[in-house]
């Protein structure tokens, strides 16, 4: 064991995991985050520090009776058209249309947007109500009839993964028992890499990824080529983050308001737009307006909602080319040529926070997943959620960081 690695284990305890296991444990290709991975596996661990054999076959277990292939959605639809029960783990989530008076749950693995959850489940678990929770829920269908013109699915029991309550003076505390290298070090562990396959100014660029996780509207780019693992941490670190590519549209971002629902920008800490060199603009330029407004105020109007307010920080990850030096190729005539004409707009870059040179980390590899020991990834991620609400180290930074000729009240 490193240092760091028995001082973890000693003042972090149970909360604490090797992150090798998540690659042992038999998950195959299932499509679950990291932290919902380790939640599993700390659940049948017959020892903190060891997966055995057993525990390997209980979490083998768990993953065939609760976490199905994607090619199975049609077989579980059958078995609730033929009235029979399914359970199985999903990031489940509930909206509320005030216009049409219901709330409506999001079943994600089934592609439904438009099922129904007993209302008890609903007040038991008020995060299906913001950025949606894991966990096993166990539904069934009501057949159409004169009273119900389409068939619905409903959720009558509902088991999430438990989120451990983390203590931040506790967690200040047991920062004290490491130097400044250990913890950089456990953080990189922590966050699933292999801190050994990196120069000291790499591991600060990976953990630059976590500013967005850890402070409010903190706007950041990162440009890279493919393969560097640029949306690995957001996809797989906290349930407060939302990774999105493709297209986006205002809707799903600020606002529904065919639905009156609010869009990502208002439920989650941080939303990623993932290969953002791709994302198309919509003909009206909406969604360029709503970005410029957002990204200077923290709000931003649309359709119905006159005035909205929010802390999200947005990252926008894009893939560039490098040179034989391995340096972008545009890097002379402007690194963002590779985004979209209107995402190009100097208004639009200048209100980024930071820009992350992706380019200076290495590819990701066989040996880039983490072996050492690190903090449990929903435990991590409620850290994280945690520290945006401590505003001292915002204060800390005013006071004591001069930026030399620069007057500019945005910087």
């Amino acid at each position: 064991m490193e240092t760091f690695e028995q001082k973890a284990v000693d003042v972090f305890s149970e909360i604490v995991i090797n992150k090798s296991f998540v690659h042992k444990a038999g998950f195959g290709s299932r499509a679950i985050p990291t932290y919902v991975r380790e939640w599993i596996i700390s659940h049948y661990l017959d020892d903190s520090t060891e997966l055995t054999e057993t525990a390997r076959q209980k979490i083998a277990g768990f993953v065939q009776k609760y976490v199905p292939d994607k090619s199975q959605k049609e077989t579980i639809k059958n078995q609730l058209f033929e009235q029979m029960e399914v359970q199985f783990l999903d990031n489940y989530s509930v909206y509320v249309n005030l216009e049409k008076g219901d709330r409506y749950l999001n079943i994600p693995f089934l592609d439904e947007s438009a099922a129904f959850a007993i209302p008890q489940i609903i007040q038991d678990n008020e995060m299906l109500l913001s950025s949606g929770l894991w966990g096993v829920g166990k539904l069934y269908y009501v057949p159409k009839n004169d009273d119900n013109p389409r068939g619905q699915i409903w959720m009558r029991e509902f088991r999430p993964f438990q989120l451990a309550n983390m203590d931040l003076e506790y967690f200040r505390e047991c920062r004290k028992s490491f130097t400044t290298q250990e913890w950089i070090d456990f953080l990189i562990s922590s966050m699933g890499f292999n801190y050994k396959l990196y120069t000291q100014r790499q591991k600060i660029l990976l953990v630059c990824r976590l500013i967005p996780m850890v402070e409010p509207r903190y706007n950041l780019v990162e440009l890279a080529p493919k393969g560097t693992g640029k949306s690995f941490v957001f996809e797989n670190m906290s349930r407060y983050v939302a990774v999105r590519s493709g297209a986006i549209s205002p809707a799903v971002l600020f606002f529904n308001d065919s639905r009156k629902t609010p869009g990502l920008i208002t439920r989650y800490d941080s939303v990623v737009i993932d290969e953002a060199q791709k994302v198309k603009a919509d003909t009206s330029g909406e969604l360029t307006a709503l970005l410029k407004s957002y990204l200077e105020a923290g709000r931003f109007a649309r359709g119905s909602a006159s005035s909205i307010n929010a802390e999200a920080g947005l990252v926008m990850l894009a893939n560039i080319d490098l040179d034989q030096n391995k340096r972008p190729l545009n890097e002379q005539v402007g690194l963002f040529r590779v985004f979209p004409n209107f995402l190009r707009e100097t208004a639009f870059i200048d209100r980024f926070s930071g820009l992350l040179p992706g380019w200076d980390l290495p590819r990701i590899s066989k040996d880039t997943p983490s072996k050492t020991m690190g903090l449990k990834g929903d435990i991590f991620g409620e850290i994280l959620h945690s520290l945006r609400s401590d505003i001292s180290y915002r204060d800390y930074v005013k006071t004591n960081m001069e930026l030399q000729n620069c007057d500019d009240m945005r910087d």
